[in-house]
C-alpha cells in the first residue's frame, strides 16, 4: 500500500548489526583506527599533565618533559615485558583452553562434567588469587630426569595468568561448535563421516570466523590484566614506573609518569577492540 500524498516514506527500523555497521562507518582500515579525535584526546590530556606537574615543579629542579624522557626508555621495556607476558599466557591458556573446550563436548559424561567443573571454577576466580596461588604454591625448580628447571617469577605469573584464559578460551570453543547448525553434524553422519573428522573437517573450520572477535577481546582484557603480575613481584612497566618516582622522590611526576604508562596500554589495545567490534560485524551470522 503505498502512503498518502505529501507524506514521506515510513522509517525503517534497523536490525542490531546494521546499527552497528552505520556507527562504525567511515572508520577505515584497523590499522589506522587510532584516529585524530582519539589522538587529540590523548596529547590533550598528557598536556593537562604535564602543565599542571610543571606549575607544581621547584624552580631548581629539572623539568617535567625531562624528566619522562629521561624514564621513558626503561618504563617502555617494562611495558614490552607486559606484552610478552600477555602474548605467552594467551598461547598457553589458548592450547589448553581449546583443549578444554572440545572436553566439554565429549560424549563421555565423565569428561564433559569434569570439564565443565574445571572451566567454570577458574572461568570465575579472581585473576589476581589464581597468581597468587601460583607464584605460592609452584615449587622455584622443577627435576625433570636429572635436569634443574628453573621457575622464576614470571613464569609463575604467566601460568598464573593463562588459566582464567584458558577456562575462557574453553567456554569460546564450547560456544562455537554448539553454534553450528545440528544439520551440518546430520549431513556429515549421512555421509559416514566420523566424529573426529566431522569436527576437524566440517565444524571446527566455521567456528574460527566465530571465534576470532571474543578470542582477540579476551586478549585485549589480558593486555590490560598484565600490571597485576606488579603485585606479586614482577618487574614489568608498573613496577618500573614506582622505581622512577621513588628515584625522582616528586610527587608531581606521578600523575604524567602512570598517564604515559597508561597511554602506551591505550594505543595497543584500543585497536584491537575496535578491530575485533569490525570483525564482529563482518562474520557476523546471518538469521
Amino acid at each position: 500500500m503505498r502512503p498518502p500524498a505529501g507524506t514521506t516514506d515510513l522509517p525503517v527500523l534497523l536490525s542490531p548489526t546494521a546499527v552497528l555497521r552505520q556507527h562504525d562507518a567511515g572508520m577505515g582500515d584497523p590499522c589506522r583506527l587510532l584516529g585524530p579525535r582519539t589522538a587529540l584526546f590523548l596529547v590533550v590530556a598528557f598536556s593537562m599533565a604535564v602543565a599542571g606537574a610543571e606549575a607544581a615543579t621547584a624552580p631548581a629542579a629539572p623539568g617535567v618533559i625531562a624528566s619522562l624522557w629521561k624514564w621513558a626508555p626503561l618504563i617502555f621495556q617494562g611495558f614490552l615485558f607486559n606484552l610478552l607476558v600477555s602474548v605467552l599466557a594467551m598461547a598457553i591458556g589458548t592450547a589448553a583452553g581449546a583443549i578444554l573446550g572440545l572436553m566439554q563436548i565429549s560424549l563421555l559424561p565423565p569428561v564433559r562434567r569434569g570439564s565443565w567443573v574445571a572451566t567454570q571454577f577458574f572461568r570465575n576466580a579472581p585473576w589476581l588469587v589464581l597468581l597468587f596461588y601460583c607464584m605460592l604454591l609452584l615449587p622455584f625448580e622443577v627435576r625433570l630426569f636429572g635436569l634443574v628447571i628453573p621457575l622464576p617469577a614470571w613464569i609463575k605469573s604467566v601460568i598464573g595468568l593463562s588459566l582464567p584464559v584458558m577456562a575462557n578460551v574453553s567456554e569460546i570453543v564450547r560456544g562455537g561448535v554448539q553454534s553450528i547448525p545440528v544439520g551440518q553434524w546430520e549431513s556429515a553422519e549421512a555421509l559416514a563421516f566420523t566424529r573426529r573428522q566431522t569436527l576437524w573437517m566440517i565444524i571446527l573450520p566455521q567456528c574460527v570466523k566465530r571465534m576470532t572477535p571474543p578470542w582477540m577481546n579476551l586478549y585485549a582484557i589480558l593486555t590490560m590484566a598484565t600490571p597485576l603480575i606488579s603485585i606479586v613481584g614482577v618487574q614489568d612497566g608498573m613496577t618500573l614506573t614506582r622505581a622512577a618516582l621513588s628515584a625522582e622522590n616528586r610527587t608531581e611526576l606521578l600523575v604524567p609518569m602512570y598517564l604515559m604508562l597508561l597511554s602506551w596500554f591505550f594505543i595497543y589495545c584500543y585497536p584491537i577492540a575496535r578491530w575485533t567490534i569490525r570483525l564482529e560485524q563482518r562474520f557476523a551470522v546471518k538469521g
